[in-house]
């Protein structure tokens, strides 16, 4: 059982070594753990220090192109490199290493294809009383919108099985973290939260810059994955909404013109129909919507054996 555990870097000249000296060297049940540094197209000595501390598995890209593509680029390479269980964490040593046995103890048991680190946000200092509540409401609404019980939708510190890594698919450019939790449940992946310690601030997090604009991306990432892999409860919602609409202003203008007033709403009788035919057209696109997600899955499984096949080749 082979263990990789891949750190996506930018520039981490200074954090690096401590995360790398954290890492452990050996785990109950697993045979072999190799480390692999994504480097995002760093400018300072990242990739320098990683070797001077043992590292000898890389992904460079040449110039900086955020979170996702290193994540999925890291995935990739792990695979090549015959991962059964690949680990994710930060390279500002955020995460307590010595909690990877955790990760990786549901799969090694055959209970989870992914497994979440769930950290104490309540209870981590650097985090101002803004980022915890609303990293606890963006958790709550994941949960609602991907029909799973994730406690920490925007924790990093993940494990994947093999199986699990060969399907994921990232199409966000901003962060993983999100749509990896509605693929699991949309592919039937088992899923499964465990709690990680988190250590002392180094410096601070690069994806969360500024607060509304993490809460506008995560949201804007929530309705566009919600609408890729369930678009037809999406639209058939849409559709619900504008044909109740034109139904009650409908049912509106009729007790009106029963009452003998019906000449003086008939601007309700138009938006009424508008509504209903705007909802029926919305209707439409959902069943089409339906047909275009069955065909995405069928792609989606021959992309799985297409990759299966290269990963044996290799």
């Amino acid at each position: 059982m082979k263990l990789v555990i891949q750190i996506p870097c930018y520039n981490e000249q200074d954090a690096l070594p401590v995360t790398l000296k954290a890492l452990p060297k050996h785990i109950d049940g697993i045979d072999e753990i190799e480390i692999l540094v994504i480097d995002d197209g760093s400018t300072d000595k990242t990739i320098d220090i990683a070797r001077e501390y043992g590292v000898v598995n890389f992904v460079q890209i040449p110039h900086n192109c955020g979170l996702s593509k290193a994540f999925i680029a890291g995935i990739n390479k792990a695979l090549l490199m015959g991962a059964d269980i690949i680990v994710n964490t930060d390279a500002d040593n955020q995460y307590c290493a010595d909690d990877i046995e955790k990760l990786v103890t549901p799969i090694l048991k055959g209970e989870a294809d992914m497994v979440i680190g769930t950290r104490p946000v309540s209870e981590i200092s650097h985090f101002s009383l803004m980022k915890k509540f609303f990293q606890k409401l963006g958790s709550f609404v994941m949960r609602v919108i991907s029909s799973t019980d994730v406690q920490d939708a925007p924790s990093g510190f993940r494990a994947f099985s093999r199986n699990a890594a060969i399907q994921l698919n990232i199409f966000d450019n901003y962060t993983y973290t999100l749509e990896t939790i509605i693929q699991a449940k949309a592919k039937g992946l088992q899923l499964k939260c465990v709690d990680v310690a988190v250590n002392p601030e180094m410096r601070q997090s690069r994806l969360v810059k500024n607060m509304f604009d993490y809460i506008r991306r995560s949201i804007f990432t929530m309705v566009r994955m919600f609408i890729i892999y369930r678009p037809f409860r999406f639209f058939s919602i849409l559709a619900g909404l504008f044909l109740s609409l034109g139904a009650l202003l409908g049912i509106r203008f009729l007790w009106y013109y029963f009452t003998g007033s019906g000449s003086g709403h008939i601007q309700s009788l138009i938006l009424s129909a508008i509504l209903i035919i705007t909802g029926v057209q919305v209707s439409v696109i959902a069943i089409l919507s339906e047909l275009f997600s069955i065909n995405r899955k069928l792609l989606e499984d021959i992309q799985k054996r297409l990759k299966l096949l290269d990963l044996k080749k290799n």
